[in-house]
């Protein structure tokens, strides 16, 4: 099966799954208050989506490639950042576990 639009990219599908969790995860008041966290991992975690999406439009297989080893290290930029967010209290233990699983 060729893909054809870099939806199809199941990398990409949960990247975006990831960016949900995220995303509800810094609306709730704790974390949100968190300005320099919250804006940090929110970034990071639409990066991963985005260089899978550039990546897969450069139509070169040695860019995509480039592209998603940029990705997979804004994933784990957006892991330790959940780190943080785990210690400080912001995210339980579940949450963390969830999007840490995500990012693997």
């Amino acid at each position: 099966m060729r893909i054809e639009r870099f939806e199809e990219i199941k990398a990409w599908q949960e990247s975006r799954r990831l960016a949900g969790l995220i995303y509800d995860f810094t609306k709730r008041p704790s974390f949100n208050r968190d300005l320099g966290l919250r804006d940090q991992i929110r970034r990071a975690v639409v990066s991963v989506m985005a260089n899978i999406a550039e990546g897969f439009e450069r139509r070169s297989h040695k860019e995509f490639r480039n592209f998603l080893n940029i990705a997979l290290a804004s994933c784990s930029e957006v892991k330790s950042h959940l780190y943080v967010a785990l210690d400080q209290r912001y995210i339980e233990q579940d949450d963390f576990d969830l999007a840490c699983a995500a990012c693997d």
